[in-house]
């Protein structure tokens, strides 16, 4: 009798013979990207050398260490929790279970609050659930005269964006580095600060969402992705601060759930918000939605000039 065929191609064992780049990528059950940033992962090589070292022979301890994270990314983990970083807006960021990972579509957010910046000299900014750092660090980055600070509730978060900050960052930027703190939303600013921007990518996904035991999502923190409510719970909260934290006509950027746009954009309104829109991302979807600061709002006073940033 013929031995069963496994009905599963991803719990097939490459051959052992598969001891070069090339064997390994072929038999591999992944999508070849997927397969080819795990292997440079593990070998410590640059993409073309997959290319022009290609039928060289690995060491077993290599080749074994490739095959156990193939068959975590067959299971489901995500390649930025099994590489441990992801690329964002030019800079290449640790990525932990703690953390979100980084997507593109987020992007949008650092493009279109770097525009409503433009013409600030020194611009004040604050960045809620600032998980990996992506959005601070790219800000602070992208700009380095921005005084830049980022709240998270998570010490776990915080630990992994006070490290990006720390390695993706110049040492002596005009701006002087992210200030990183604990908080629930604003609850841990000092009464006085304000600024000229406020971003953030909260948690927005309802909390009976499907797609919350699909994909990546299943490993990522849960506390990231949904308010456990209706999704719209922590923008609400962020929306409704942010008046008492801006400078005359200072803007706020959310990212928010493909659904959400409408609902967002009546939230900003209602708290006195002008100019309010939504832009959409590459795939069309309005991914992020914000406004001016309109009417009266408190003169944004000189941060004391030894906290400055």
């Amino acid at each position: 009798m013929m031995p069963a065929t496994p009905d599963n191609p991803a719990d097939r064992a490459p051959p052992a013979t598969a001891s070069t780049p090339a064997a390994l990528l072929r038999a591999s059950p992944l999508p070849p990207l997927e397969a080819r940033i795990l292997l440079t992962h593990v070998l410590g090589w640059r993409h073309t050398q997959l290319i022009t070292r290609s039928d060289e022979a690995l060491d077993s301890a290599s080749v074994e260490r490739y095959l156990t994270l193939q068959a975590r990314r067959v299971a489901g983990e995500p390649v930025a929790q099994l590489v441990g970083a992801r690329e964002f807006f030019g800079l290449d960021f640790e990525v932990t279970p703690d953390v979100l990972i980084p997507r593109p579509e987020t992007e949008l957010l650092v493009e279109t609050a770097l525009a409503a910046m433009e013409n600030i000299a020194r611009p004040r900014v604050l960045d809620l659930g600032t998980g990996t750092g992506a959005i601070a660090v790219a800000l602070a980055s992208t700009r380095p005269d921005a005084r830049v600070w980022a709240l998270d509730r998570s010490a776990e978060a915080l630990a992994v964006a006070t490290r990006n900050a720390a390695r993706l960052l110049e040492a002596k930027r005009p701006g002087g580095t992210v200030s990183l703190g604990q908080s629930d939303w604003y609850d841990s600013l000092e009464p006085a600060l304000c600024f000229d921007l406020i971003v953030s990518n909260p948690p927005y996904i309802a909390s009976g969402d499907p797609h919350l035991s699909e994909g990546d999502l299943r490993f990522e923190p849960r506390g990231a992705l949904t308010d456990e409510a209706d999704g719209l719970s922590a923008i609400r909260a962020i929306v409704a601060g942010a008046p008492a934290r801006l400078a005359a006509h200072g803007a706020l950027w959310i990212e928010h759930g493909y659904d959400q746009a409408q609902a967002v954009r009546a939230l900003l309104s209602a708290q006195g918000f002008t100019q309010v829109r939504s832009e959409r991302d590459l795939a069309g979807i309005e991914r992020i939605t914000g406004g001016r600061l309109g009417g009266e709002a408190p003169a944004c006073p000189e941060y004391p000039a030894e906290r400055s940033q």
